[in-house]
């Protein structure tokens, strides 16, 4: 152990642990899925950041960790973003900084019980704030939430339909917190293991009570992955291989045929023959077909991304366009400022345009959806205003080609795990050329994924639910927790700091002992 410290006392050595050790909760998500490292994924970091000899040290501890764990967890996209990933994991991983101030205020040293178990409460919750900050989409959204690592893990999706993805969060970092405290602080190894026992009986306890969903009917939903296409007209044979594997369906009594993100790459209102073939696939299927159209728009200026659905006629006029964009994948921030970045990376040429709100369709068969493209289904509040709006089912268009060999596909898949979990609606993830999938309204999955080397059509039994979850009816109710224990804090360090400034600083030691001398007596 001395031999680590003294490792540890160079600045770039240690802030190359941080980073190590802030990177280490990626394991625990696709692909590798080790779900259960979650739990103490986190420990090296907190260890490493109460240890810090200084308040600024601890913060460096935080930041650098904060890089690291960006970096991991986005590292498939090192060639789209070429150096901008370690600029965005800089200026982003500063959120951590606090969280490594507050990991050394509250368990530096050697804290008390009473300081161990606040910090079961206050980091879990700062840590919440952290991912609420960077969710938002023009800092690149929720990608490797935490909590969304649990996307397999029955008892969690019900937890998940209570608090969503974010009581996920808390729950696992409360776990590492108790694991660091009995590690590490042998005085307060029964408080933690008090704490551990808690949380699973608190856990348990809303796992108990969260309302099931309740199975009240079921659809057929067909999945069209036409595999890669690329070359010369690719728009055109990727057309075409999907055309190819939708009439397939025909007879297997599909209620609704759903496409990838970009599966059409030219607007329908100009290129009417394109409409005139999916609507003969709606009749020859017996569905509805939902597409996804990447392409400048004739109606209005502009790139969109949009879902249409087409029925036996043509277009029926549902259509909703793509609202939250991926930064520099579909448009540049500040373009006047960064658009250099399109000549060392596949930044996005032109930016697209966004849509103005979110739609629910009506396919026919009494069937309602809620579609979202790509991105989008990273968002828990999406997936829960279709819920809120009426959607049957929610649908996800994605596309992750240009990532086919990295653990992109797997994570963004899992998602929608997740998604129909905090819903109570089952979820469907169609994608061009992989992974597609299928999950039930408790987030279990059905069926086959269709992984990355699948070319296929495939036609998913998929149960239907209604009632209202937990989490759709009170939304982000664990969020609003921990900006309240945040705000506590702030208060009660405030209050702290404004009485020491008036008692003034407090003694370094005891008060020094005086003696009354005595009048002075001549020498005898």
């Amino acid at each position: 152990m001395r031999t680590i410290n003294r490792w540890l006392t160079s600045p770039w050595r240690r802030s190359a642990a941080a980073a190590l050790a802030g990177a280490l909760p990626v394991l625990s998500f696709p692909a590798p899925s080790l779900w259960w490292f979650a739990y103490i994924a986190l420990v090296p970091w907190i260890l490493l950041a109460r240890s810090a000899p200084t308040g600024r040290r601890a913060a460096y501890d935080g930041w650098w960790g904060g890089i690291g764990f960006l970096i991991a967890v986005h590292h498939w996209l090192l060639p789209s973003l070429h150096v901008f990933i370690f600029l965005i994991a800089a200026l982003l991983g500063l959120l951590w900084a606090p969280w490594g101030l507050l990991v050394r205020r509250f368990l530096g040293g050697v804290p008390s019980a009473s300081r161990c178990a606040a910090a079961l409460v206050v980091l879990p919750s700062a840590w919440l704030a952290v991912e609420l900050v960077r969710s938002w989409q023009g800092l690149g959204g929720p990608w490797g939430m935490l909590g969304a690592s649990q996307w397999q893990v029955g008892p969690a999706l019900r937890l998940a339909s209570v608090g969503g993805v974010w009581l996920l969060s808390f729950l696992v970092v409360a776990v590492n917190v108790a694991v660091a405290v009995l590690l590490a602080v042998r005085a307060s190894r029964v408080p933690a293991v008090a704490s551990l026992v808690a949380t699973a009986a608190a856990a348990s306890a809303a796992w108990a009570w969260a309302p099931r969903p309740d199975v009240d009917g079921r659809v057929r939903i067909a999945v069209v992955q036409p595999g890669i296409v690329a070359g010369q007209d690719s728009g055109d044979k990727r057309f075409d291989q999907e055309e190819r594997l939708t009439r397939r369906l025909a007879g297997q009594g599909a209620d609704l045929v759903v496409w990838g993100e970009s599966s059409v790459g030219f607007d329908l209102d100009d290129r009417p023959d394109l409409s005139r073939r999916l609507a003969a696939l709606s009749r020859e299927t017996g569905a509805d077909v939902l597409v996804n159209v990447d392409a400048r728009r004739s109606d209005r200026p502009g790139i969109y991304k949009s879902s249409v659905l087409v029925g036996p006629d043509g277009p029926t006029g549902d259509r909703y366009d793509k609202m939250r964009l991926v930064p520099f994948g579909e448009y540049i921030p500040a373009r006047s400022l960064l658009g250099w970045a399109t000549s060392v990376g596949r930044a996005a040429g032109e930016d697209r345009h966004r849509g103005s709100e979110q739609t629910v369709m009506n396919v026919g068969h009494g069937l309602r959806i809620g579609p979202l493209i790509c991105f989008e289904t990273a968002f828990p509040d999406m997936s829960r205003h279709l819920a809120e709006d009426g959607a049957d089912v929610l649908l996800g268009q994605s596309s992750t080609s240009s990532f086919q060999h990295s653990w992109a596909p797997e994570q963004h898949a899992s998602l929608a795990a997740l998604r129909a979990a905090e819903t109570g609606r089952p979820m469907v993830h169609a994608t061009l050329t992989g992974v597609s999938a299928v999950y039930g309204p408790a987030g279990q999955r059905l069926g086959p994924w269709l992984t990355t080397d699948a070319s296929a059509a495939r036609v998913y039994d998929v149960p239907l639910a209604h009632g209202v979850t937990p989490y759709v009816r009170y939304g982000d109710w664990p969020v609003d927790g921990a900006l309240l224990v945040l705000a506590t804090l702030c208060v009660t360090e405030g209050a702290r700091a404004l009485r020491l400034r008036r008692s003034g600083p407090e003694p370094l030691g005891p008060p020094a002992r005086t003696v009354r001398e005595s009048p002075a007596r001549p020498w005898r």
